[in-house]
């Protein structure tokens, strides 16, 4: 079965192992490979990724401009990737960063609100949900016990607020507070859920659960990688009691759906 991984990480060669290591520090957890273009088209063609959403995150404002440039180079190089950009609330003329990243042709927006050190309701962000909504969709790490940063219910008031965004809650909507994330999120016909980083920590059967509780059309295979093994998550997903048919619609029909084009 093909599929489409909404959820990747990639860094340039040269930062590549340290910036996976801090991933892992920040979860205390040890990542599954070294972020890099290479690794990541290895283990996508072990199975059956035929593509991969990179997610640029930038942890201080300083750097947005480069990580975008970095982001669309990626696109330009290597056909199975479809990139994101990313913004930080901290910055100057985020506005202006926003349309630039549209206009050279990246694809959504990235947010990591829990290492941006922001909320995701935060004023200083409302200027860029208005200009993407209804024109690209928000990626967006939801829920982390440990920070209010991206609790669910902020995201919940965003959309809310602009009911055209179109937003992707990543972890099934709340990494470390999955029924938080269904609570808060399930009734948001423009919120999808990917899959990414949430089987360490709930069952299959929790999985299922969730998918039944956010509805079939609207979840994505992912699997944040390099934190996270895309021959894993593909395993879960194979092994979670579903429908081949609903299986099929979080492999990649969904993805195709929402990116609006069959690959």
């Amino acid at each position: 079965m093909k599929l489409i991984d909404f959820h990747t990480h990639i860094y340039p060669d040269a930062i590549a192992k340290k910036a996976t290591e801090s991933i892992e520090n920040f979860y205390s957890m040890k990542a599954e490979n070294v972020g890099t273009a290479e690794r990541l088209l290895e283990v996508s063609k072990e199975n059956e990724i035929v593509l991969s959403v990179v997610l640029p995150v930038a942890v201080k404002p300083s750097g947005v401009t480069h990580i975008n440039d970095f982001a669309l180079e990626m696109q330009k190089t290597h056909k199975e990737f479809y990139c994101f950009g990313t913004v930080h609330a901290g910055m100057e003329n985020i506005e202006a960063e926003t349309e630039r990243l549209m206009n050279m042709g990246l694809h959504g927006i990235k947010l990591h609100p829990d290492t941006q050190l922001f909320n995701i309701d935060d004023p200083r962000m409302y200027p860029v949900y208005e200009i993407i909504e209804g024109k690209i969709p928000l990626m967006v790490h939801s829920g982390d016990y440990r920070y209010s940063y991206s609790h669910p219910e902020r995201l919940r008031r965003v959309m809310k607020d602009f009911p055209r965004l179109v937003t992707i809650a990543a972890h099934f909507g709340g990494w470390s507070m999955p029924d938080e994330g269904v609570k808060q999120l399930s009734d948001m016909e423009n919120c999808f859920v990917d899959i990414s980083s949430s089987f360490d920590r709930i069952s299959l059967e929790k999985g299922a659960e969730l998918v039944s509780a956010f509805g079939e059309e609207r979840v994505l295979f992912a699997s944040d990688f390099p934190l996270g093994s895309p021959t894993t998550e593909r395993e879960n997903l194979m092994k979670m009691n579903i429908s081949d048919n609903i299986r099929e619609k979080i492999a990649y029909k969904n993805a195709e759906r929402l990116l609006g084009f069959s690959v």
